[in-house]
Formats: C-alpha cells, sequence, structure tokens
C-alpha cells in the first residue's frame, strides 16, 4: 500500500478525538493521521496539537471555521498529496468507524482503487443507530443506485480508502457537496473513471459522546444533486446514442 494517512475531521470531538487516535495508532501503527480541525471552540484542535507533539504520527490541519465535512476531507487529500502519500482514509472522530477494522479496508485496498466501509453488505452490521437515520441512509443508498446505476450498496458510507491515483482523477477542485452527498459525489465520480470500488462489511456504532452534525439541509443536498447528476448522464447517454446513429446513417 505504500504510505497511508487517516484524515479525521473534528469539530467539538474533544470527548472523542483522543479515543480515537489511540486506537488508530494501535490497530494500524505503519500509518500516520491527520486531524483536520475546524476550529473546534470546545478545545478539540488543542488536544490535537497535544496528541501531534507526543507522537511524530499524528499531524494536526487547523482550519479557520467550519466549512463542512467535505471541505475537510477535500483538504486533508491535499495534504496527503503534498506530503506524498500513496493512500487516504476517511474515517469519522466520533466513534462510529471502528478503527480495530482499518487493517481490513487496508487488506482490501491492494486489490482494488477506493474501498467502503459498507453496513449493508453481508457481514454489514449497525449498533445503536436510530431508526430514523437507518431510514434515511438506505433510502438515500437505494435512491442512489436507482438514479445513477453506481452498484454500491452503501453509496453514503464515510470510511473509506482512496488510493491517490483515484483522489488525482477526481477533479477535487470542483467538488462542493457535503455530508451524504460527498460520499455519493465521489463515489460517482470514481465509478465513472472507470476505478474498482469495493465494499467490505464493517460494524458501525452510533456515538456516545458528542452530537450529530447531521441536518435536513444535508439530506436536501443529496435528493437535489442526485437528481442532477441522474439527469445529465442519461442526457450524456442519449446524446452519445444519436450522434453514432448520425454517423452510421
Amino acid at each position: 500500500m505504500g504510505r497511508v494517512l487517516v484524515v479525521i475531521p473534528t469539530y467539538n470531538e474533544s470527548a472523542n478525538i483522543r479515543s480515537i487516535v489511540g486506537r488508530v495508532r494501535r490497530s494500524a501503527p505503519a500509518v500516520d493521521v491527520l486531524i483536520a480541525d475546524d476550529n473546534s471552540p470546545d478545545g478539540t484542535g488543542a488536544i490535537a496539537d497535544e496528541l501531534a507533539a507526543a507522537d511524530p504520527q499524528v499531524r494536526v490541519l487547523h482550519r479557520p471555521g467550519k466549512q463542512g465535512l467535505g471541505a475537510a476531507y477535500i483538504a486533508g487529500f491535499r495534504w496527503a498529496r503534498e506530503h506524498g502519500y500513496d493512500a487516504a482514509v476517511e474515517m469519522d472522530a466520533d466513534g462510529s468507524h471502528a478503527p480495530e477494522e482499518l487493517p481490513r479496508l487496508l487488506d482490501a485496498a491492494r486489490d482494488a482503487d477506493v474501498v467502503i466501509g459498507s453496513r449493508y453488505v453481508r457481514g454489514g452490521k449497525l449498533v445503536n443507530w436510530p431508526a430514523h437515520r437507518l431510514l434515511l441512509s438506505r433510502g438515500a443508498s437505494l435512491y442512489t443506485r436507482i438514479a445513477l446505476g453506481l452498484p454500491v450498496r452503501d453509496a453514503t458510507a464515510g470510511y473509506r480508502v482512496y488510493r491517490m491515483p483515484v483522489l488525482d482523477k477526481l477533479e477535487l477542485d470542483q467538488v462542493a457537496s457535503q455530508g451524504y452527498c460527498f460520499q455519493i459525489d465521489l463515489g460517482w465520480r470514481a465509478y465513472r473513471q472507470g476505478f474498482r470500488i469495493v465494499e467490505v462489511p464493517i460494524t458501525f456504532t452510533e456515538r456516545e459522546h458528542g452530537a450529530s452534525k447531521m441536518g435536513t439541509n444535508i439530506v436536501a443536498e443529496a435528493l437535489w444533486r442526485v437528481a442532477t447528476w441522474g439527469v445529465q448522464a442519461r442526457l450524456e447517454t442519449a446524446k452519445r446514442a444519436f450522434g453514432g446513429r448520425r454517423r452510421t446513417g
């Protein structure tokens, strides 16, 4: 796999960040960690600095303010590219993504371009997740498969491994999506570029500390953008087919 960077975006995760970073370092000692903090008012950034001072494999990217999950990941991916990493991992700071499962995702990435830690393939599990969140998540993935033809069971999953050649091709400067939609956006771009995507079952556990950042605006964005991408893809397909008929006619 070469050099791997785990990107962990944070905003008000002071109750979780020490534990998550410690578990990552124990579970996958060879990887490095980048905490991308959006100037958390609860002092998460200061804790991140303490962790980095005590461990040379932990770094901190201080950002000026809360700009959303997608922007934090893109900043982390750029940092990974600039510092010569071969792959980047997305991982939540709230404990929902078990660092102990990271080695399995990295093993799968040896034969794939993108690895998704999936809740909805055989072996995937959900622990303590509210019914309305499950309905939203499953509904979003089904909607995405129908609208885009994206062959992924868990399109909104946020525990992922991207090889750097994938990120180099995804035109990250043009990605404006957030939340659910950010994950769908990058998966859709990777699929259209012909990269190999595999799903690995994980156990997803609802956070024990802090508050979820999920809001109705994030769900609305996903619905609108996925519908737009689906229409655009169908128009492109129809245009190519019509152009082919004209040339052969």
